[in-house]
């Protein structure tokens, strides 16, 4: 019989905060309310939801940095937590202090550290660095020692929190392998991602949060991500008007409008074919310019992987929209012949960038939908849908 490694019951978690326009009053909010699931012994599960959504909240609680204002967690088995790049580093001190001041901070023994270093060192990938202060570290490095050393405690219970969201392609491998060698030793992982492949690829159950509750615990991964992706309607949602309730607003912009529609401004339609002219408009108030400052969107398809990125400042310098301060409309040529059937979802992206994002794709609520049916080729030989993920048509020539 199978034990449980996690039973959380009337979850919940309150937060006081300043009340916009007075912020000498504060309010009261629930970040976390009335969660209640189990976690089998031995399971990966994947948490999803947006920004907001009340999962970093829940890490908290599960790994008891924090208190639940309401109900109760049982957790059975040592616990092992990487909820933030670095947490509990010195800068101060080298690689070789940190991984025993935080194996330390961890639960290790100083005798299973040192009989483990060489291995935590290795599968980090920077031992050319190890003796070096981490405060020279960049934010990859930080990940790479941090995951290794949590990985490597053993524990009963894993928590990771978007620990594929730094790194290159090899770590973000070796990561999901060590995650699915923790399991397979029965151990139990909770995995929180925005990347839907990683949580199709290494979860078998998901927990899906949207502000403060839980909204669905599901096994069957491929629908939950699809429904979370893309909603429980069949029509796709082609314009995102800003509701006054729950802008997107900094300092830089406010958004108003985010849509894709045909090449004279009407809105598509149910379905489109890849050959059919379109455009992508963001329309903005920019209240401050910065030389950084830029937008575009991130094509998603219906598994979550991510098709491509376009933003203003992809071509040569002399060619950027020149952006000015009030409100300006952004407009962009969709791509003709290039997407396959399939429903696909575009987030909006807007960052200074190589310094900050101010609206980060698969994270924020801010996206369109587009679904593709024909136009797929002139050729008799292909007219339903092809093999692959795109189908664009490129011309041949007999030399």
């Amino acid at each position: 019989m199978t034990n449980n490694a996690v039973v959380a019951t009337g979850l919940g978690k309150r937060y006081s905060r300043p009340v916009a326009g007075n912020p000498r009053a504060r309010e009261t909010f629930w970040a976390l309310q009335d969660v209640n699931f189990t976690i089998p012994e031995g399971e990966v599960t994947g948490i999803i939801g947006r920004n907001g959504a009340g999962k970093s909240t829940l890490l908290k609680l599960l790994s008891r940095i924090t208190s639940p204002t309401a109900g109760q967690i049982r957790l059975h088995g040592r616990v092992g937590s990487l909820l933030e790049v670095g947490t509990g580093f010195h800068p101060e001190m080298s690689g070789r202090e940190n991984v025993f001041m935080n194996g330390a901070i961890l639960g290790m023994r100083s005798a299973e550290i040192r009989r483990k270093f060489d291995a935590i060192v290795d599968f980090s990938g920077i031992e050319p660095f190890i003796d070096m202060p981490v405060k020279h570290y960049s934010s990859g490095m930080y990940t790479r020692l941090a995951f290794a050393v949590a990985a490597h405690l053993e524990p009963e219970i894993l928590i990771v929190d978007e620990v594929l969201a730094v790194g290159d392609a090899d770590f973000q491998k070796k990561c999901l392998g060590k995650m699915e060698d923790v399991s397979r030793a029965g151990r139990t992982v909770l995995f929180v991602s925005h990347n839907m492949s990683a949580v199709r690829q290494l979860c078998r159950n998901v927990l899906w949060l949207d502000g403060g509750r839980l909204r669905a615990d599901s096994k069957d991964v491929d629908e939950m991500i699809r429904t979370y992706m893309f909603g429980q309607g069949d029509a796709p949602r082609s314009e995102w008007l800003v509701p006054p309730d729950a802008p997107l607003e900094n300092s830089y912009f406010t958004l108003h409008r985010f849509a894709i529609v045909h090449a004279d401004g009407s809105a598509v339609r149910s379905s489109e074919p890849n050959d059919e002219t379109l455009r992508v408009e963001i329309e903005v108030t920019i209240h401050k310019l910065h030389p950084a400052l830029n937008f575009g969107y991130v094509v998603f398809d219906s598994e979550g992987r991510e098709i491509y990125w376009t933003v203003t400042t992809d071509t040569a310098e002399p060619d950027w929209p020149r952006l000015r301060a009030g409100r300006v409309k952004l407009q962009s040529n969709f791509p003709t012949r290039l997407l396959n059937e399939g429903i696909y979802r575009l987030d909006l992206f807007a960052s200074l960038h190589a310094q900050s994002y101010l609206s980060e794709p698969g994270k924020t609520l801010h996206s369109v939908m587009l679904r593709i049916e024909g136009g797929l080729s002139d050729s008799l030989y292909w007219r339903n849908i092809r093999p692959g993920v795109i189908a664009p048509v490129i011309p041949w020539h007999v030399v």
